[in-house]
């Protein structure tokens, strides 16, 4: 069951990603040059994040 959790939260941490990179163009008003880092590291931090507490609260620490 954790691994349908996981495949879930990924689905869902990807399209939050890429609002919140539009969300940063938007108020600077241009599109980045490096785009792909910065959704990179928005990416990687909420994958971090949930994923660890998607451990926790499963009973898998």
């Amino acid at each position: 069951m954790q691994i349908i959790y996981f495949t879930l939260v990924a689905a869902l941490l990807y399209l939050i990603s890429n609002w919140i990179v539009e969300r940063i163009e938007v108020a600077a008003g241009r599109r980045f040059a490096n785009r792909s880092l910065l959704f990179f590291g928005i990416l990687m931090t909420l994958a971090l994040v949930s994923f660890n507490l998607i451990r926790i609260y499963t009973g898998n620490p």
